[in-house]
């Protein structure tokens, strides 16, 4: 139930009562869905600010609603600016033509590297706010995310339930199995390389987050396996059991075969000879399978993203 003013008119603030299928939704997601438009900076100033109430208190952005939960959301304008935040129309063609997999409870997208999973620190939409702009009527959620620089598997939620679901699997050993394909510096030894080594989130002056490894950190449990060498560089498959942040990157990093073409964490000089011979110009890392079975192992799931074009380009150019 809602009362006073609909969302976006600048009106009073409104109470809306959670319904039952947003059980267990966090309440920036939830806020997200109420504010069309909202870029999710403001969703976060307006919960820190205390202007947003859950059953009368105050309450935390990731707080777990509960069916029943009484919100109050106050007024925020948001019409003016509607015309505004509207993504390019080449954009939208571009997305939509990267769905590589739709059904009645999930939508698959191969992200393009460059393209952040959602809208914030001054990326005004990323691919969730233009599936949302492609699909105005469907209930649309990230199931998970992707670093806005490596491609491939972006998966969303069309259902409340397989989003529920999903992000159990998530947390479970083994209840989604992710592989990627990589290019590695170096030449990587025969056989899979298991590297267990625990990271830690740092932030650096200004708020970037930088990733290490640290015995203090979260479990993270990465599994290379080179698949060819080219031109002195290794093109891996990598299994990973833990979903950290920059995980693969940093594990990478970590044995000394950084990923090619990656800014943060990689080899400088490397990068510049791979640009220079092989034309790589973004970071060589792609989400390429993902397996899964969802409505309680009863619905099989095989995901698979293709390599970007200019990834196939760069391993030709290697040959």
């Amino acid at each position: 139930m809602t009362h006073s003013a609909p969302p976006g008119s600048g009106g009073g603030a409104r109470t809306v009562r959670v319904p039952d299928d947003r059980d267990g939704q966090r309440l920036d997601n939830f806020l997200l869905g109420q504010l069309k438009g909202a870029p999710r900076s403001l969703v976060y100033k307006l919960v820190r600010s205390g202007q947003v109430r859950v059953n009368g208190g105050r309450a935390k952005a990731e707080r777990k609603l509960a069916g029943g939960d009484e919100v109050r959301i106050p007024p925020v304008r948001l019409a003016e600016e509607g015309a505004k935040t509207a993504p390019p129309a080449g954009f939208m063609a571009a997305l939509d033509a990267a769905i590589v997999f739709e059904d009645a409870r999930l939508l698959a997208l191969n992200k393009p590297s460059g393209v952040a999973s959602h809208g914030g620190s001054g990326i005004s939409f990323g691919a969730i706010e233009t599936l949302r702009a492609l699909r105005p009527n469907q209930t649309l959620e990230l199931v998970h995310r992707l670093d806005r620089d490596t491609s491939g598997l972006l998966v969303v939620a069309k259902k409340r339930s397989a989003l529920t679901e999903l992000q159990a699997l998530m947390r479970e050993d083994g209840g989604i199995a992710k592989r990627y394909l990589a290019l590695l510096t170096g030449r990587m030894p025969d056989g899979v390389m298991t590297v267990d080594a625990p990271l830690h989130i740092g932030l650096r002056q200004g708020g970037e987050r930088h990733v290490q490894v640290n015995p203090g950190g979260k479990a993270s449990v990465s599994h290379f396996r080179a698949l060819e060498r080219r031109g002195g560089q290794s093109y891996c498959e990598i299994r990973i059991e833990t979903g950290r942040t920059h995980q693969i990157r940093v594990h990478a990093q970590h044995i000394g075969h950084p990923v090619a073409g990656d800014d943060k964490y990689g080899d400088p000089e490397a990068n510049r000879r791979l640009r220079e011979q092989a034309g790589l110009k973004r970071m060589f890392l792609h989400a390429s399978t993902l397996e899964f079975a969802l409505n309680g192992g009863q619905a099989p799931y095989l995901l698979n993203a293709p390599l970007a074009p200019e990834l196939v380009d760069a391993l030709d150019r290697l040959a």
